[in-house]
């Protein structure tokens, strides 16, 4: 069985895709399993063992014809459109296929949901051990505590890096270091990693902090940040891939969200999960030092 997925968004999308792959395997152990991918996901997709075949689509014209052109020489049995996004449609509608499925995102349903009907229009079962679909991921990186608190501090945590209409959770550099305090005060060491960029605040905790307490790692890959999510026994982190990693894998995790959008259409077959709505750093520290 061949199975050309479209997943030309972001990581954490592509981790729920691997939710449905799962279950796919499950059911056709010898699929093969291509994904059209694009810039943002494809080295990270590229990594997982369940796929056989990754396909770059920039969002251009050329790259859209090029993409036709190259899929056309297979026929699948089944094209499962699972970003929704019109330009996989469109590709999709000129290749060659038995089956194509469109998944369309209405923030009404939710992912688990729409993993769900895939599956029943597949005529497969849907497993619940696929949640399970980081099990046999395998990482070199070594880890220098036994336990601790993961912080996963990236742009979304720094108003000007991020939506602005979200409430403002930026910390200042005394409320960040007392936070941590207050953590470490928990008998709990500390890791903290970074998005894409540094910031300043971070810059300055370095020559305030114990290295022996909290260990700082910026400009980590997704592997490397992933194997230490693994490893944690609480990740903290407003929400984004690494909260599909978190619960994939079961680890205990905060989840920072703004109570404007609809989360839980992503997040209801979430594990071990908690949510706080965002709010200023003094409210909303205390609010996570209480659940730790």
């Amino acid at each position: 069985m061949n199975f050309l997925i479209f997943r030309t968004d972001r990581v954490g999308d592509f981790l729920l895709s691997l939710f449905l792959i799962k279950n796919i395997k499950k059911a056709y152990p010898n699929s093969i399993i291509t994904i059209v991918a694009s810039v943002k996901n494809h080295n990270y997709i590229k990594t997982f063992d369940e796929v056989d075949n990754v396909i770059i689509l920039d969002n251009n014209f050329l790259s859209k014809l090029k993409t036709i052109f190259h899929l056309r020489k297979k026929k699948y049995d089944t094209i499962i459109i699972h970003d929704g996004k019109n330009r996989s449609k469109f590709i999709s509608f000129f290749l060659k296929y038995k089956r194509r499925l469109i998944c369309i995102t209405d923030l009404i349903k939710t992912q688990s949901d729409i993993i769900k009907n895939v599956c029943i229009q597949l005529n497969i079962k849907f497993n619940e051990s696929s949640l399970n679909f980081l099990d046999n991921r395998i990482h070199s990186k070594t880890i220098p505590f036994n336990q601790y608190v993961h912080i996963h501090f990236d742009e979304k945590w720094i108003f000007n890096d991020y939506i602005k209409k979200y409430t403002n959770i930026q910390p200042n550099e005394s409320e960040f270091l007392e936070f941590l305090n207050k953590i470490i005060k928990k008998n709990k060491k500390i890791i903290i990693t970074t998005g894409k960029k540094s910031s300043k605040l971070l810059g300055y905790l370095r020559g305030k902090i114990n290295d022996n307490d909290i260990k700082i790692f910026e400009n980590q890959n997704l592997l490397e940040i992933e194997s230490i999510v693994f490893n944690s026994e609480l990740l903290i982190t407003c929400h984004g891939w690494i909260s599909h990693i978190a619960s994939a894998k079961n680890i205990r995790q905060i989840d920072i969200i703004d109570k404007t959008y609809p989360y839980n259409t992503w997040t209801s077959h979430f594990r071990n999960y908690t949510s706080l709505d965002r709010k200023p750093f003094n409210l909303l520290s205390q609010e996570i030092i209480d659940k730790i």
